[in-house]
C-alpha cells in the first residue's frame, strides 16, 4: 500500500477509503451506511453497523488461534511484581469481570469510573465494561478528590472501580479515602465501589458501600459480549477546560475499532504477534488506544508498565524492559527521554541492553525537541518518529505511515497529515496560508473515524470549543505551519504565540533552540510582560546532571544562539536556571502557569500537576522579575 495514493483516496472519497478499512474487522453487522453527514457540521461514522471492542479485542483473537499468545505483560519495578496473560486467560478473567458488573446492576449505556493505578486489572475493567455497554471513564489514579468529585458528577456512574492504592517511586498513595472524600464533595452517588485490595497498603472498606474486588468476581459467572451499535459510546474521557469544567470526550466503538486497527498496522508497522509497548497510564488517551484497545485489537503483545523512565531503579528502566520482553516499538512522551537523558547524557546504561528487538521509536504528547530527537537516535541506533495527536482525535493526526510505501520521515517534522486528516493552516480571518507561514493549525471536515464528535452531555459546548471558529474545520488549537511537500510543524498551541513589538513569534521555535544547547536537559520558554514591547521572552532551564555552567554563561550563550537562529528581534535576553519544571502527571510542562508566575498573576495549582512544591521554587527564582502595572 502506497502513501501517496492512500492519502489522496482518503481525502477524495473518505467513505469509500474507510469502507474499506472497516471491512476488516469482525462485525457481528456489517456497516453498509458509512458516513453520515451531520445538519450542525458533525458526521457519523458506521450508523448501521454492530459490533463489541471487547469481542475484538479478545474472543476474535482467540478465534484467529492466538489464544496461547501472550496478550499482556505486566512489569512493575515499584512492586518487583511480573506476570502475563495470554488471550485465552485474559479472555477469561475479563469475561468473569464483566459477570460481576452485570451482577452489580450494570448494564448497557451505564456510566462506570474506573481510579486505578496502572496494573492489569485497570485494563480488565475497561475491556469488561467494553463487553457488556457500560460507558467507562477512566480517571487517573491519584487525581484530587475535587477532581473525581467533578468527573463522577458528569458521569453519574453506577459504579466506581478503584484499587485500595497506588505507588509513586517509594511513595504509596492511599486511594479509597480519596474516593471517600470525592463521594462526600459530588451530588451524585453510585451504587457501590468496587476495591481492588493491594499488599502494599489495604484499604477498610465501608459496610453496604464498598467491595472486594476479588470476592466478588470470584461469585461471577463470565458473559458473553454484546452486540452494540458503532455509534454507542465506548468511554468518556475528560480533558482540561477553560471554564474549570472538564471536558468529557466521547469515544465511538465503530469508528475507534476501525481507526485503531488502521493506525497500528499502518502508522506503527505493528502486525499479529509483535510486542507494542504504549509507555503512559490507563487514564490518559493512549493507555486507551495504545496500551488497551489498539494493541489488542491488533493481535498484538501490549506491555502495561507501572514505573517511571528513571529511579525505578534507574535511567536503564526502559531498556531493560525492551529486552527482557524483545519490545518491537514502543510510544512514549519526549519528557520520559528528556529525563533519562539528563541522567544518563552519554547512553552508557543503554549499552548493557540488547535492543536488537527494536524496530523504531515514536514520540508524541508535546514537541520533540530536535537535541532530544538526535541524542535518541544516537544512541539507539534507532529510528526515532515524532508525530502529532489529541485527546479529541483518539489516533495520530500527522505522523510517518511506517506501514505505507513511500511515507518519509522528516526530523523537526511532525510529519504529513495521516490518511484521512486534511490539515490546512488558516490566518486570523480563516484564509490559507501560503507554505512555510505559520497560522491556525486546522483540520477540514469530515473528520475520519475515530475522532470524537461531540462531549458527554454538553454538545453545543463541543461545537463552540471545535467547530465555531473556522466553519468547515476543527479547529486544534495548535498553531503552526506547512512546507511546500506537507510536512507539518506543530509550534505550540496558538496561545503560546507571543507579540514581540508587533512581531508574532512561536516559543516552541526558541525553545528548540535553547534545548540544542549542550548543557541543558529540558526548558520552556514563556512570553512575559514588558512595558515597553508587550511581551519578552524568558527561558527557563533545567541543567543537565554534573554540570557546572553559570547562569550568566548559559544566558549570554542562549541569547546568543537566538539571535543567530531566529533573530534579535526575538529579544530573549533572560534566561533562568530552576531545578524542575512543572508538569502534568502525563508529562507537559504547565507553561500557563509560569506565565502567570512570571507576571505576578494570581494562579490555582491545577490538579494534573505532578508535584506542587515545584510551584514555590518557580516562584523564588521568578521573584524580581518586573512586573505589569
Amino acid at each position: 500500500m502506497n502513501y501517496e495514493h492512500s492519502y489522496a483516496q482518503s481525502i477524495a472519497d473518505p467513505a469509500e477509503f474507510w469502507q474499506r478499512q472497516a471491512a476488516s474487522l469482525a462485525w457481528y453487522r456489517s456497516p453498509t451506511q458509512t458516513l453520515q453527514p451531520q445538519p450542525d457540521g458533525t458526521h457519523r461514522w458506521f450508523a448501521d453497523g454492530r459490533l463489541n471492542s471487547s469481542y475484538l479485542a479478545l474472543d476474535h483473537q482467540v478465534a484467529q488461534g492466538r489464544g496461547e499468545q501472550v496478550a499482556l505483560i505486566y512489569d512493575s519495578p515499584v512492586t518487583g511484581v511480573a506476570e502475563q496473560f495470554t488471550y485465552r486467560e485474559l479472555l477469561d478473567e475479563v469475561a468473569r469481570l464483566a459477570g460481576a458488573l452485570r451482577a452489580l446492576g450494570v448494564g448497557k449505556g451505564d456510566g462506570v469510573v474506573i481510579y486505578m493505578p496502572m496494573v492489569p486489572q485497570a485494563a480488565m475493567a475497561m475491556l469488561a465494561c467494553a463487553r457488556i455497554g457500560a460507558v467507562h471513564s477512566v480517571v487517573f489514579g491519584g487525581f484530587a478528590a475535587n477532581e473525581l468529585a467533578l468527573r463522577i458528577d458528569d458521569a453519574r456512574p453506577s459504579l466506581v472501580l478503584t484499587a485500595s492504592c497506588g505507588l509513586e517511586f517509594d511513595r504509596v498513595i492511599d486511594y479509597l479515602p480519596l474516593v471517600d472524600r470525592a463521594l462526600q464533595l459530588a451530588r451524585h452517588q453510585p451504587r457501590h465501589v468496587l476495591v481492588l485490595q493491594r499488599p502494599q497498603a489495604p484499604a477498610q472498606l465501608s459496610p453496604g458501600r464498598d467491595l472486594d474486588w476479588q470476592a466478588t468476581v470470584a461469585r461471577a459467572e463470565p458473559v458473553e459480549a454484546l452486540p452494540l451499535d458503532a455509534g454507542d459510546p465506548l468511554y468518556i474521557m475528560y480533558t482540561s477546560g477553560t471554564t474549570g469544567k472538564p471536558k468529557g470526550i466521547v469515544r465511538e466503538n465503530g469508528g475507534n475499532a476501525v481507526a485503531l486497527r488502521y493506525a497500528m498496522q499502518q502508522i506503527y508497522g505493528m502486525q499479529a504477534g509483535d510486542v507494542w509497548w504504549g509507555i503512559s497510564d490507563v487514564g490518559w488517551v493512549v493507555g486507551h488506544s495504545l496500551i488497551v484497545y489498539g494493541p489488542l485489537m491488533c493481535g498484538c503483545t501490549t506491555v502495561l508498565y507501572e514505573g517511571k523512565p528513571i529511579r525505578t531503579p534507574d535511567a536503564a528502566a526502559y531498556w531493560r524492559v525492551i529486552e527482557q520482553y524483545r519490545v518491537n516499538a514502543l510510544f512514549c512522551a519526549p519528557t520520559a527521554m528528556r529525563a533519562i537523558r539528563k541522567e544518563d547524557p552519554d547512553g552508557a546504561r543503554l549499552r548493557d541492553h540488547d535492543l536488537s528487538s527494536l524496530r523504531q521509536l515514536f514520540l508524541a504528547g508535546e514537541k520533540l525537541d530536535s537535541a532530544t530527537h538526535r541524542w535518541l537516535e544516537q544512541v539507539t541506533g534507532k529510528p526515532v518518529h515524532d508525530h502529532w495527536w489529541q485527546t479529541e482525535t483518539g489516533w495520530p493526526v500527522t505522523a510517518p505511515c511506517v506501514g505505507l510505501a513511500g511515507s518519509a520521515a522528516r526530523p523537526g517534522s511532525s510529519n504529513r497529515a495521516v490518511p484521512g486528516y486534511h490539515v490546512q493552516v488558516l490566518d486570523d480571518e480563516g484564509r490559507p496560508v501560503a507554505a512555510n507561514e505559520q497560522g491556525a493549525i486546522v483540520i477540514a471536515l469530515p473528520l475520519p473515524p475515530g475522532c470524537s464528535q461531540t462531549l458527554w452531555g454538553d454538545h453545543g459546548r463541543y461545537l463552540q470549543a471545535y467547530l465555531e471558529r473556522y466553519p468547515g474545520y476543527y479547529h486544534t488549537g495548535d498553531g503552526g505551519y506547512l512546507d511546500e511537500e506537507g510536512f507539518v510543524y506543530i509550534m505550540g498551541r496558538t496561545d503560546d504565540v507571543i507579540n514581540v513589538s508587533g512581531h508574532r513569534l512561536s516559543t516552541g521555535e526558541m525553545e528548540d533552540l535553547v534545548a540544542q544547547h549542550p548543557a541543558v536537559a529540558e526548558c520552556a520558554v514563556i512570553g512575559v510582560h514588558d512595558d515597553i514591547k508587550g511581551q519578552v521572552p524568558l527561558a527557563l532551564v533545567v541543567l543537565k546532571d554534573a554540570q557546572t555552567i553559570t547562569e550568566p554563561q548559559l544566558q549570554d550563550e542562549l541569547v546568543a544562539r537566538i539571535r543567530e537562529g531566529i533573530g534579535a528581534l526575538a529579544c530573549l535576553q533572560r534566561a533562568r536556571v530552576v531545578k524542575r519544571l512543572p508538569k502534568t502527571r502525563s508529562g507537559k510542562i504547565l507553561r500557563a502557569v509560569l506565565r502567570k508566575i512570571a507576571d505576578g498573576q494570581a494562579y490555582v495549582p491545577p490538579s494534573t500537576l505532578d508535584d506542587g512544591a515545584v510551584l514555590a521554587e518557580i516562584e523564588a527564582v521568578l521573584a524580581d522579575l518586573p512586573r505589569a502595572g
